[in-house]
């Protein structure tokens, strides 16, 4: 792939390390299958296209690097244990490899969006209603990403006003990764009205 591209243009000036797999799977029933046909895809495939472009990256002076990766790279995610590890390395390679190669005109960045309501993802991850409507609600402005605002993210990262950003996660999630609270938001809004409801009373 690499050659046909350099024989094609000359050189690469940008990677785009987006092909992943992933499903809903508890750590103790995932197969060794499972497991690698996750790690293959996602961390293997990263790395060997990185290296490859690399290559020919380092040949020419210059070239960008673009790794999708997901937040629960380093807050873990139930169910998601193949998916959680491979991205995890993938954003260890994507640092890694930021250091090494920026003195070769090469800078590597990731972007790690949240959820975004795509037909794999709806198949894979949120196929019931419960799990589409309760991850929803868990993102705090109440809605889904959007395929261009993740796309427009990548354009940025891949573009000469990014040139000082270097081994970078930009997350595009509306603040879900943050959400992490003890307490519900609409309980806590109920509990102080209930609260100034009574003080009014007495």
């Amino acid at each position: 792939m690499i050659n046909e591209v350099v024989s094609e243009k000359g050189c690469i000036d940008i990677l785009v390390n987006n092909a992943a797999g992933n499903f809903i799977a508890p750590a103790v029933s995932l197969t060794p299958n499972g497991w690698k046909a996750v790690i293959d895809i996602v961390l293997n495939g990263s790395y060997y296209c990185s290296h490859f472009a690399g290559k020919t990256m380092i040949k020419h002076g210059r070239g960008k690097i673009l790794n999708i990766i997901a937040t629960y790279a380093w807050t873990g995610n139930a169910g998601t244990i193949h998916s959680a590890s491979a991205k995890a390395g993938v954003l260890a390679m994507t640092r890694t490899l930021a250091v090494e190669w920026a003195r070769y005109g090469i800078r590597v960045n990731a972007i790690a969006p949240g959820p975004v309501d795509t037909e794999g993802a709806r198949q894979q991850l949120w196929a019931v209603p419960h799990a589409y409507e309760f991850i929803k609600n868990k993102v705090p402005i109440k809605r889904f990403g959007r395929e261009e605002e993740v796309a427009d993210a990548a354009v940025y990262l891949c573009s000469d006003q990014a040139d000082y950003i270097n081994g970078e996660v930009l997350v595009i999630d509306a603040g879900l990764w943050l959400n992490q609270m003890m307490f519900d938001l609409d309980a806590i809004e109920a509990l102080m009205k209930d609260k100034s409801h009574k003080k009014g009373d007495s």
